[in-house]
């Protein structure tokens, strides 16, 4: 039972799809049409959003995680008024458009987050469900939850595959997110071919067994069954899966077809799919009054939700602070007097134990900071000592247990993130491969999440050569928008802090040791100054070489500094805790760290590659590491004081 006014509607949504893919001749029709009941329902009966604010922090959330199918969202957008009129549709995947092939958070209005790489749409979809959560158990009035949105995700057979929908599911499951719903476009279809090829198994059984309410559909055209599915998904505690029985390319000439998945179905296949439904074969991106009228009342009827809700708000002066300045990216004022300052005699001190004083010490003046790691809490000190754990039905806490999960960690801080929150998690440098893609998008996205890695060499030692995070570092450091700093003691840890905290445009990997180092004596040896990327620690006028390195390594050439000067070489010493801040200062500045014509050393625990930019002479591991102790493993590598000052003696010597 779909009205004729409800049906109207949908048939514009589709032929919209469909007008933008085949103009661009290159998309995704298939889902758009086999999906535009479902998602059409959502917008129409359940999420409560304002196109004319689409920031507004307690609006419900819409997520295509089959990031593919964008121009299903796009035309949504468009007949439901967001600011995406009808020329960013017909410039689809064109240069400088608001339509690019996959939805893109920051550069179409109403866009929640960036999808498209298949399992990141339902993992991030389920850090904004607990995001709600949260800000449920810390914002209140008398009535309640001053924010309490809910999450629809439209999920496609991919997104299914993806282990990294799994990991999340499970967890969504054990915190009993009741407020994600997520919808699955079941038509047995993937590029490939029927999902028989590779995708067997019966997904809703699995779904439950992750503790999820699993629901069918069957009648995906009728929009009075969809909506009694929906209600019935938001009325249980659990997160829920619709399994909607779906038809890819519906009513086409490719109906039932992967052909009709990934690429525009051609003039003559549109014009057949138009008779099919009965729209004038002449039209193009046609938005009939009629529906442009019908829809008003609901974006009518959202404007009145969001209003409603800033009037209440009103009534309880303050309540909202905290929130709505986080939602701003700014900091509260005096919140750095907490953090701590070393001195020698505190060493020496792991970084990684460092950091987790840092945490500790700011975690109570930063209502928005919460976080956790992957089971590795006591490892990499992401704990605040002073917080509660979330838990299933108790989300008060400041402590999140994302388990053996680090992809759906990932994605879960990207949710987080655009949910208004400074999220941060940590896990051992070697395994962030494994959150590499949500990592990824957090940096596309501009979202500060804070990545808190440990373990950050083969200074852990016995564990060997598969955590041993050899090429890690510098492939981060290849990533657009990551900052990536990796402090050389306790004072930088400190400052490397401030600087995470302190961005707003994007994500930073803080990369902590796990054994212990000396704290530089900043009486003696200049001040920290992280911000600037590289500094010289210790400083010669006219060096004959200049010694550099990131972390860990620094206290190696700083011994080795002190041997050269014994013999009369002047020595430059200069600590590179990021690349990216320093190449951010321009070449000027990396000049007078880095004089031409004078020889530079680069000394770190792992690949040389990169260090290029700076250094004319490097010292590092070029091949995987190896299990003893980490002291034997450093001399066996040659990556010692004494080693530093052979290298040196033959850049400048020629080996004498």
């Amino acid at each position: 039972m779909t009205s004729e006014a409800d049906h109207q509607a949908i048939t514009t949504i589709r032929m919209l799809a469909l007008d933008g893919v085949e103009q661009a001749k290159s998309g995704h029709p298939g889902l758009p049409l086999g999906c535009a009941p479902l998602a059409y329902t959502v917008f129409m009966r359940h999420l409560r959003f304002d196109p004319t604010r689409p920031d507004w922090p307690n609006r419900d959330r819409f997520v295509l995680s089959a990031g593919h199918g964008s121009m299903l969202l796009y035309s949504l957008l468009n007949v439901f008024g967001y600011d995406l009129p009808l020329a960013e549709l017909k410039r689809f995947r064109q240069w400088g458009s608001k339509t690019p092939g996959h939805p893109e958070h920051g550069l179409t209005p109403g866009v929640e987050t960036t999808t498209g790489p298949l399992g990141q749409g339902i993992a991030t979809a389920s850090g904004m469900a607990l995001a709600s959560h949260l800000l449920a158990a810390r914002l209140k009035d008398g009535q309640g939850p001053l924010i309490d949105y809910r999450v629809f995700t439209l999920v496609s057979d991919g997104d299914l595959m993806e282990g990294l929908s799994q990991e999340a599911a499970s967890l969504a499951g054990h915190l009993q997110l009741g407020n994600l719903i997520a919808i699955y476009d079941c038509n047995h279809i993937t590029i490939e071919g029927s999902t028989e090829l590779a995708f067997t198994e019966d997904v809703g059984r699995r779904f439950e067994a992750y503790g999820w309410q699993v629901l069918h559909l069957e009648a995906v055209e009728d929009v009075e069954a969809i909506d009694a599915v929906l209600i019935a998904a938001t009325a249980d505690p659990r997160p829920s899966l619709i399994v909607a029985h779906t038809h890819i390319g519906y009513l086409s000439p490719l109906h039932d077809s992967a052909k009709v998945h990934g690429s525009a179905m051609g003039a003559a296949n549109q014009m057949e799919t138009r008779k099919a439904y009965n729209w004038p074969l002449d039209a193009s991106f046609l938005v009939p009054a009629e529906v442009r009228t019908y829809l008003k009342a609901r974006q009518q009827w959202g404007q009145e939700q969001r209003l409603q809700w800033e009037a209440r708000v009103a009534k309880t002066p303050g309540a909202l602070d905290w929130y709505q300045r986080a939602l701003r990216r700014q900091l509260p004022d005096g919140w750095d007097q907490a953090l701590p300052a070393f001195s020698p005699a505190d060493g020496p001190l792991a970084t990684r134990i460092a950091s987790g004083k840092v945490l500790n010490a700011i975690a109570a003046s930063l209502p928005e900071l919460i976080g956790g790691a992957g089971d590795l809490a006591p490892s990499t000190e992401t704990w605040i000592a002073q917080d509660a754990a979330v838990e299933p039905g108790t989300f008060s806490g400041g402590n999140l247990h994302f388990g053996v999960r680090e992809h759906a960690m990932g994605a879960a801080l990207n949710g987080l993130a655009l949910s208004g929150l400074r999220p941060f998690g940590g896990t051992f440098l070697i395994f962030s491969d494994y959150m590499r893609p949500a990592i990824r998008l957090a940096a596309l996205m501009k979202q500060p999440v804070i990545y808190v890695f440990t373990h950050d060499s083969i200074g852990l030692g016995e564990d060997g050569p598969t955590h041993q995070p050899i090429e890690t570092l510098m492939s981060l450091r290849l990533i657009p928008g990551l900052v990536v700093i990796r402090p050389a003691d306790a004072n930088e840890t400190v400052e490397a802090w401030r600087l995470a905290l302190e961005r707003t445009d994007g994500p930073t990997a803080l990369l902590f040791c796990r054994q212990k180092l000396p704290i530089f004596d900043r009486q003696q040896m200049a001040k920290s100054q992280v911000r600037d990327g590289g500094y010289a620690l210790v400083e010669s006028a006219k060096p004959q070489i200049v010694l550099a390195a990131s972390g860990s390594e620094v206290c190696i050439i700083t011994e080795a500094a002190a041997e050269l000067e014994k013999r009369h070489i002047a020595t430059r010493v200069v600590s590179v805790p990021s690349f990216e801040l320093l190449r951010a200062r321009g070449p000027a500045a990396i000049e007078a760290l880095f004089p031409p014509g004078v020889p530079s050393l680069s000394v770190e625990a792992g690949v040389t590659m990169g260090w290029q930019e700076f250094t004319n002479h490097h010292l590092g591991i070029d091949h995987f590491g190896a299990s003893a102790p980490y002291e034997e493993i450093y001399q066996h590598f040659h990556l010692t004081a004494k080693d530093v000052v052979h290298q040196v003696r033959q850049i400048l010597h020629q080996g004498d």
